[in-house]
């Protein structure tokens, strides 16, 4: 059975109040075609877990200006104003989370592990409400895994097995994410034939992609 299938099936993988992963930063690495499908779908009040909520009208960021968000877990905000002015009135609920943290988060989502121990954050708002752990007489925040519903990745050469290789800095988020979500859906810049991509560049293998869509332009 393939998994290639059309944009529009994609994205009808998606419920109204899902927890969404999407690969990407600054847009860089987003999958701008199931984004685009996600809004034209009428998707609503998803909790996105992304890196950033990229600049306005490129890639996650019309997620944001669609406000097709209930809240936002991620770690920088700043060239969206958008963001702002959601939770300014009371729309959009935002969780910051310094950036090695949320990787780790994700990372140890992924790994099937507790969380991860880390000394960023304490002191202040971050460690608001969060446990404390001392080891060898240093506290450390405990930060909670990252796991979501769906992760939405790009990569730019895909086989039609699912394996995933990424081209330069659009490689960052995309592939811890495709450990840590439940269905792994890849928008592939360039469809390639099995054996295209030799193994040792493979990064995300197949076993845990789902789906694949076959992206080309951004829309």
């Amino acid at each position: 059975m393939t998994k290639v299938i059309a944009v529009e099936e994609a994205a009808g993988k998606l419920r109204d109040g899902m927890t969404v992963m999407f690969g990407g930063f600054m847009g860089c690495g987003n999958a701008h075609h199931i984004v685009q499908a996600i809004i034209d779908a009428g998707v609503k009040d998803l909790t996105m877990i992304s890196n950033d909520a990229s600049v306005p009208g490129y890639g996650v960021a019309k997620l944001v200006e669609q406000k097709r968000l209930k809240k936002l877990i991620t770690s920088h905000v700043g060239l969206n104003p958008e963001v702002g002015v959601q939770m300014n009135a009371g729309e959009l609920e935002v969780e910051l989370v310094p950036q090695g943290t949320l990787v780790e988060r994700i990372r140890s989502g992924g790994a099937g592990l507790g969380g991860v121990l880390t000394p960023t954050g304490l002191g202040t708002p971050v460690a608001d409400g969060k446990q404390v752990v001392t080891v060898n007489g240093r506290d450390y925040l405990l930060e909670e895994p990252l796991r979501a519903d769906v992760a939405v990745i790009n990569g730019y050469r895909v086989d039609v097995a699912g394996n995933v290789w990424y081209k330069g800095d659009a490689r960052n988020f995309n592939p811890v994410m495709a450990t840590a979500a439940d269905l792994v859906i890849v928008e592939a810049d360039h469809l390639v034939g099995l054996g295209d991509i030799t193994p040792e560049d493979v990064v995300t293998p197949s076993v845990l992609v789902d789906y694949i869509v076959e992206g080309g332009e951004l829309p």
